[in-house]
């Protein structure tokens, strides 16, 4: 499926993974709606990128925000096909920290509620509308990538929340996909390392380099620019469905 002609919704999209992914799908013809809870930076991209790109301030775990989103995405001259998920939070704490204290319930939630159910929220809706679009070859009707991280397979310690709820998008990814090939829908997720993203932004370069260090090759974190590649890759390649591509240069994560 080409990007040239349609319309494409991306959450967490005012920075990070999301921003580089709006960027390319924008350079290839795509017009993007930029969907984070995060309203200025959301509109300063939106009239970076120019064209039909918008912007929408939603919470991807409210229905009715979501639902907004798609709207919008699905109001423009030409359909919505993508959809890319890349809203996404982390939380450090342990099952019991040194004292014994027991993790903090709600947080655990707020992680799986928008890490995992934010991600469910916004593709049932996204391919309820894609559904709804005229088929293209083979059938085709356009595709969902999911973003999950390698924390799904070697969560480590304090990682508990995060790693469940990255889990949770690796198991929904092919019962998502089994569910839409019937409307032509594909669903894949994207499980990155170390990506240089604003959440390692308080990280010291000393600290960055150790952890570059550790990657077997390229010897480097990626970067959002890594993954938006990965993005248009899985949204031209027809034959991709169903599965997690780990995008992590052989990375496999030490218990700390």
């Amino acid at each position: 499926m080409q990007l040239q002609g349609v319309s494409a919704l991306i959450t967490g999209a005012a920075s990070g993974l999301g921003a580089a992914t709006a960027r390319a799908l924008a350079g290839r013809g795509a017009a993007v709606t930029i969907v984070d809870l995060d309203a200025e930076r959301a509109d300063a991209l939106a009239i970076e990128l120019g064209g039909q790109s918008t912007a929408v301030a939603a919470d991807v775990t409210d229905p009715d925000q979501a639902q907004a989103a798609v709207d919008d995405a699905a109001g423009k001259d030409r359909p919505l096909r993508v959809a890319v998920n890349c809203a996404g939070v982390g939380w450090a704490s342990r099952v019991l920290s040194r004292d014994g204290t027991p993790h903090d319930l709600d947080l655990f939630a707020r992680v799986i509620g928008i890490n995992l159910i934010g991600t469910f929220n916004v593709l049932r809706l996204a391919a309820a509308q894609i559904a709804r679009t005229e088929p293209l070859e083979h059938g085709e009707r356009g595709v969902v990538v999911n973003t999950a991280s390698i924390a799904a397979y070697e969560g480590q310690i304090g990682q508990i929340a995060y790693a469940a709820s990255k889990a949770g998008v690796v198991g929904l990814t092919l019962p998502a996909a089994r569910d839409l090939a019937s409307v032509g829908v594909r669903v894949c997720t994207i499980a990155p390392g170390i990506i240089d993203t604003p959440m390692l932004a308080g990280l010291t370069d000393e600290v960055r380099a150790a952890l570059a260090a550790g990657v077997p090759f390229p010897k480097r974190l990626g970067t959002p620019e890594d993954y938006a590649a990965l993005v248009c890759m899985i949204i031209e390649h027809g034959y991709l469905n169903g599965e997690t591509i780990r995008m992590d240069a052989a990375l496999r994560m030490a218990p700390k």
